[in-house]
């Protein structure tokens, strides 16, 4: 006959672990919603700009859903992107090595928000074959301490993880932190021999529909671990 000991420990320990991703995940979500009010506010810092040349060129925010949230500044998007799943870093991840993490395991328990980069056109003219770029990710855990893994300004140190917390500012950090980003990271010709032959399918497609393949990067390679 089963030991109800072992039965009520189960059960405990089932608790324990869904009560600290439900944490993490309602933290995560607090997240995603300062970084909309961080969204909202640029765009409307933006709108005070006095000049010709501002009114013309986009700035603006979108919810886009529950989870997503919508950036458009220039000929760009920023797409962030929130996981509905509570994820933990690998044993062999830096992060695990930190003495943040190592007082406290709970606290390698994160949530995830997507940071992507599109270019705005692809939206617009409906280019489904064009190709975005993950140029960020930003990892929260129970106590709201989060860092971000990506790309030059967007990227910091995972011994930071410990230090920082989540607020209205630090939103707003990283919000600046993508545009910076996104506003450097032009869109490149691709070299000549990888779009000197194209089908009569593929032209006709073009033509109807912009169909062809569009990217910051395409037909490069791109360092996501180097840069």
């Amino acid at each position: 006959m089963r030991d109800p000991q072992k039965t009520t420990e189960l059960f405990a320990s089932l608790v324990k672990k869904a009560t600290l991703k439900q944490l993490v995940y309602n933290k995560t979500f607090d997240s995603l919603n300062l970084l909309k009010e961080g969204m909202k506010y640029l765009g409307e810092q933006y709108e005070l700009i006095n000049s010709d040349e501002a009114k013309k060129i986009p700035f603006t925010y979108k919810d886009r859903s529950e989870f997503e949230a919508e950036l458009k500044f220039a000929g760009d998007t920023l797409v962030f992107m929130m996981h509905s799943n509570i994820f933990e870093f690998p044993r062999d991840h830096e992060v695990m090595k930190t003495p943040y993490i190592q007082e406290d395991k709970d606290r390698s328990y994160c949530g995830i928000i997507c940071i992507y980069n599109f270019l705005s056109d692809s939206f617009k003219y409906n280019r489904l074959n064009d190709v975005g770029y993950l140029i960020g990710r930003l990892f929260i855990n129970k106590d709201m301490h989060y860092f971000v893994e990506g790309k030059r300004e967007i990227g910091f140190l995972y011994n930071s993880f410990g230090n920082s917390k989540m607020d209205t500012d630090k939103a707003c950090e990283i919000l600046e932190s993508s545009i910076y980003y996104t506003i450097n990271f032009d869109l490149l010709t691709p070299p000549y021999e990888n779009v000197k032959v194209v089908s009569v399918q593929e032209f006709i497609s073009a033509v109807d529909s912009s169909h062809m393949k569009t990217g910051k990067r395409l037909g490069f390679k791109f360092q996501a671990d180097l840069e």
